[in-house]
């Protein structure tokens, strides 16, 4: 009788797991910021890698990880390498769009503490002394992936993770 209560638990556990799961294959996570600043300074602090430290919520969280700009910063194809956590984030962020103080797309590819490949569009749009950056960023994954971020609530942590980043950037360029 137990092993039956045990077993349906079980599975009554993994059905709403793999249900909820299902909604996180894709996740979709959109942030928009209004910055009194410049365009071009606004839109300088995203394309420019270098400047992401400056920015960014993984850096803030470890100030000790270890970053480097490969290839022609602020250009198509330059990459924003990460190693943190003492070895156990890793990973890199590539441009691949750039439309000139409208819109950039990077792509990351992660490699631990998970393999994860999303993707962070920014879109930028001025009106008086404000900049409107908005902030979209998507993550494809398979259903055991979807089920252990459901298990861990990975995606509230995603969604206070990129609001905070658009907060500091905000700050930074209104310094």
């Amino acid at each position: 009788m137990i092993l039956t209560i045990i077993a349906a638990a079980l599975i009554l556990f993994l059905g709403i797991g793999f249900y909820n799961a299902n909604k996180l294959q894709h996740i979709n996570i959109k942030k928009t910021v209004n910055i009194n600043a410049d365009i071009k300074t606004t839109f300088d602090k995203v394309l420019y890698l270098k400047n992401f430290p400056k920015w960014s919520p993984f850096y803030e969280a470890d100030p000790t990880q270890k970053t480097e700009v490969k290839g022609d910063d602020g250009q198509v194809g330059a990459q924003f390498h990460w190693n943190g956590n003492k070895g156990k984030d890793l990973g890199y962020q590539e441009i691949k769009t750039i439309k000139p103080l409208e819109y950039i797309k990077m792509q990351c590819s992660i490699q631990k503490p998970f393999k994860a490949n999303p993707t962070f569009e920014y879109s930028f749009s001025k009106t008086g002394n404000i900049v409107k950056v908005t902030q979209d960023f998507n993550l494809e994954s398979g259903l055991v992936d979807a089920f252990f971020m459901w298990l861990f609530g990975a995606k509230k942590d995603m969604a206070k993770m990129n609001a905070r980043g658009m907060e500091l950037l905000k700050i930074e360029c209104e310094k």
